[in-house]
């Protein structure tokens, strides 16, 4: 389990420099006042400045940009979203087949006294945790595992959270030998007929079918900056221009973001971020998801398994219909 959510020190983004710089500054004049020489008015004014700049950068963001403030480094990862919503927690390792995928994380908590099975992709805060999670990209035991863990739940009808972020599932030789694509499409098909309440959050990059495989729910939400596409902007930008480096661009083509995955009806629901990100301060957005899981939690698992599974059923069926209307 991991230690207790903390900002960690982070390279600003480009689009970010300006801001970070004042918030720099405004932090120097803080720390240089005395009895002596007082800096309030300069830092009053500095702030007044910066909430203004804030607000401007953020509230047009490019789909590029909004890419990559998913793929922050300073954001919450699964296990710290674990420290925050639930207690007691249990992580079960372990497909029972081949070997532990540290890419996915799994395992019981208490949620508001309620029983609950967690799912999710998990990434590193540094280049050894991040060989060790594989940079939160899993491998076919990393679906196993959840596969195994979501039969657990079932079995002892307890609901299910899914965490996703990640960029996608891992494309390596071994993988693809152990079946990649098959442990995709399993945990896809199990999904569809459990037993029990899921609810999938999105809250950093939702790739591929390596996200996929964790979001076939009852419920899906979205962070405000978290994306959720069929393929990277840099893979769909190396098929469609042989550059990596328009990807950019494709980030525009594949409408990704919340905003655009809520009007296609896939997203049931946008979960606000502060301005700037939610690793500004994730205890708002923590408050936030835990009164929306309280609630649904409630409502799904008042539902007979029928309505359930129905439910989920039409949910899935409607996602890419539309009606054609003759002028």
């Amino acid at each position: 389990m991991s230690a207790k959510y903390q900002s960690v020190t982070y390279q600003p983004l480009e689009f970010e420099k300006p801001l970070v710089e004042l918030e720099q500054k405004i932090e120097e004049l803080r720390s240089a006042g005395d009895d002596a020489v007082n800096f309030d008015d300069e830092v009053v004014t500095l702030k007044r400045k910066a909430d203004t700049l804030r607000e401007s950068i953020y509230a047009k963001l490019t789909p590029w940009q909004v890419v990559q403030l998913s793929r922050h480094s300073a954001r919450p990862y699964t296990l710290d979203y674990v420290d925050a919503l639930c207690t007691d927690f249990v992580e079960l390792r372990g497909d029972r087949a081949y070997r532990d995928d540290q890419s996915i994380v799994g395992g019981i908590g208490y949620f508001n006294k309620l029983p609950l099975m967690i799912i999710g992709h998990q990434k590193g805060r540094n280049t050894k945790e991040n060989m060790i999670r594989n940079f939160g990209m899993p491998r076919p035991e990393g679906y196993r595992k959840a596969q195994r863990l979501m039969n657990l739940a079932e079995r002892f009808s307890m609901p299910i959270l899914t965490l996703i972020d990640t960029p996608g599932a891992y494309p390596g030789i071994g993988a693809e030998e152990r079946g990649q694509s098959e442990a995709i499409a399993t945990s896809i098909q199990l999904m569809t007929r459990l037993k029990t309440p899921i609810i999938s959050v999105v809250i950093g990059e939702g790739g591929s079918g390596g996200a996929l495989a964790l979001g076939v729910s009852d419920r899906i939400y979205m962070l405000r900056y978290s994306t959720y596409s069929v393929i990277s902007p840099e893979g769909c930008a190396s098929i469609l221009w042989k550059d990596g480096r328009q990807a950019s661009v494709a980030a525009g083509v594949l409408k990704l973001r919340a905003t655009d995955i809520h009007n296609f009806g896939i997203c049931d629901k946008i979960i606000d971020e502060p301005t700037g990100g939610i690793h500004r301060d994730p205890g708002v957005v923590y408050e936030l998801l835990r009164d929306i899981l309280s609630a649904e939690f409630s409502s799904l698992c008042a539902l007979s398994t029928d309505a359930l599974l129905e439910q989920r059923y039409d949910k899935f069926r409607a996602i890419g219909a539309f009606q054609s209307v003759s002028a």
